[in-house]
């Protein structure tokens, strides 16, 4: 078995594609009409991709405070003033729980936690 995807639903697909695609670098795989008032894109590269599902009858989106969706990057340092630059707010970190690890958190447009992973 492997792990496919990770199906986030949001409230405005176009600002999600935008901070998945500008700010954590992943390319539109696939994007269509699901019914009339769902719409879903598909990024990522390699065999997981995150699954944006925007559903206009959804009143309220909860996608929970204790999840994340980590992405590993070369440099922490880089990634850090890419987002400062980017006028994103840096939600907590960074942190270093042993010598080889380094990560910060900011939110997504929807609120979820995203993690920016260091491994040395």
């Amino acid at each position: 078995m492997k792990f496919a995807h990770v199906t986030l639903a949001v409230k405005n697909l176009e600002e999600s594609i935008k901070f998945y695609k500008e700010i954590v670098g992943l390319p539109v795989v696939k994007r269509f009409a699901a019914g009339p008032d769902v719409e879903i894109a598909f990024l990522g590269e390699g065999e997981t991709l995150v699954e944006l599902l925007e559903n206009n009858n959804l009143e309220n989106i909860d996608l929970g405070k204790d999840i994340s969706i980590g992405f590993t990057v070369e440099s922490l340092g880089k990634m850090m003033e890419f987002i400062e630059n980017k006028g994103i707010e840096i939600h907590s970190g960074p942190f270093q729980p042993n010598p080889t690890t380094r990560f910060f958190y900011v939110l997504d447009p929807n609120g979820l936690k995203i993690q920016f992973i260091e491994h040395k």
